[in-house]
């Protein structure tokens, strides 16, 4: 594939060298020095492309892959708040559109696994749950999309929960996210079942960034072809 790199930042440059191992091109590298060369032009030379840059820039780069032809593969957390604008472009153009919060596979399967614990644990109603998560200090959003996505996976199976609350909780309706910044943390989630008897912790751990970046290269190998939106859990069959 000749790929588009869309965010030249930390996950970008580990990405690269992953793509040129599996003998992939890099075509074009985009950053906030060189957004001049994010034209038409040049995204054509792509095959697809990896889009890791930041919230205000990636609904703009969607659009401009998805009226190019494009696909897109794009890990970038908080652009929501535009989700009709995307997925309107998207149908627009019969585009390809593959978003994960998170692209490790470890943590997909930890999704999937919190997805039958909270079944399990919707008609125990002597526990409680929490959760905590950890990143580096130069993680823009908080809480983690990862840990969002976490929540709203338990929020759809207990009943007693409503939504959640960052660091502090008003009402036992919500779901409480202890969100920490330290330094040098690729990204640690915590799932805490708690009641007077005992607890139950189920926890991801990351070690470094490789694991989300090979994700994301296996996520474009086998969405390439492809078209309409796809998530992780469509690629592993979960």
């Amino acid at each position: 594939m000749k790929v588009a790199l869309l965010g030249y930042g930390k996950m970008g440059k580990t990405i690269e060298p992953i793509l040129i191992e599996r003998g992939h091109e890099v075509v074009l590298k985009i950053t906030a020095e060189n957004i001049d060369k994010l034209t038409s032009e040049n995204l054509k030379k792509a095959d697809i492309a990896i889009e890791f840059s930041r919230p205000e820039s990636a609904v703009k780069n969607y659009v401009l892959c998805f009226e190019n032809n494009i696909p897109v593969v794009s890990g970038t957390t908080a652009w929501q708040a535009e989700k009709e604008l995307v997925f309107s472009s998207l149908k627009k153009h019969n585009g390809t559109f593959f978003y994960a919060p998170n692209f490790s596979i470890g943590v997909n399967i930890f999704f999937k696994i919190n997805e039958v614990l909270a079944k399990l644990m919707n008609k125990q109603n002597s526990y409680d749950v929490e959760m905590e998560e950890i990143h580096h200090t130069q993680k823009l959003d908080s809480p983690s999309g990862t840990a969002i996505k976490t929540a709203e996976i338990i929020l759809n199976e207990l009943e007693n929960k409503k939504s959640w609350q960052e660091n502090k909780t008003d009402t036992k309706e919500n779901l409480l996210i202890k969100t920490f910044r330290e330094e040098n943390v690729p990204g640690t989630h915590k799932v805490r079942y708690f009641s007077d008897v005992d607890e139950l912790t189920f926890e991801h751990v990351a070690f470094s960034r490789k694991g989300f970046a090979l994700g994301a290269v296996l996520a474009a190998e086998w969405v390439v072809n492809k078209k309409g939106y796809f998530e992780m859990k469509d690629m592993l069959n979960l």
